[in-house]
């Protein structure tokens, strides 16, 4: 009885590795879908069916999202030019907390998908004389702005979090590593059990 009981233990730890982890990332994934279909969602306004009651239409608002950022990107590549962009800016340095607001998310989305991005080298840094070491990103190789000649900045993502911490440190503290960002930030997101396979 005990050697049953152990193996359908075993058989229920096995399942809830494989369910649990699948189970919530398609959570997350139906919770963010569905919240972006709900908040831009306007059929319900603009369409009513024959009795005068609002008709939803499932999906029409992550469609309204992508239409949106494709037309947002439209405009910058072919209609803004650089004195709008620099009316904009003024415009949105004019309100402090939403300039705080804006930059930072600005600043993460292209850190992540712009042009140059900022988590693009991995790095290997040793943060005590014990030989203890974290793996990060070098965001800025040159700190002279803040009179730290030596000295770059290294962002180190947390594990199970996209929240994270920059550092100072001298340049001769950080070691590249030879592994591509992607599988990096995979392998610390996920607390060391993934990636660099």
């Amino acid at each position: 009885m005990k050697r049953l009981g152990r193996a359908l233990l075993n058989y229920f730890v096995k399942g809830m590795l494989i369910v649990v982890p699948l189970g919530a990332a398609i959570f997350l994934m139906f919770w963010a879908v569905s919240s972006i279909d709900n908040a831009l969602n306007l059929s319900d306004i603009l369409w009513t069916d024959k009795h005068g009651k609002p008709v939803y239409i499932p999906g029409l608002g992550i469609v309204n999202v992508i239409v949106i950022i494709m037309l947002a990107g439209i405009l910058v590549t072919n209609v803004i030019t650089d004195p709008i962009k620099r009316w904009l800016n003024r415009w949105v340095n004019r309100l402090p907390i939403f300039k705080f607001l804006y930059s930072s998310i600005k600043d993460l989305t292209e850190a992540f998908v712009g042009e140059e991005k900022k988590f693009s080298e991995p790095v290997l840094v040793e943060v005590n004389e014990f030989g203890l070491k974290k793996i990060g990103f070098l965001v800025k190789k040159d700190l002279k702005s803040l009179d730290l000649p030596g000295d770059v900045a290294v962002y180190f993502p947390l594990s199970y979090s996209f929240a994270g911490q920059v550092i100072i440190i001298a340049a001769d503290k950080v070691k590249p590593i030879n592994k591509s960002a992607a599988e990096v930030m995979k392998f610390v997101v996920s607390g060391g059990v993934s990636g660099l396979d």
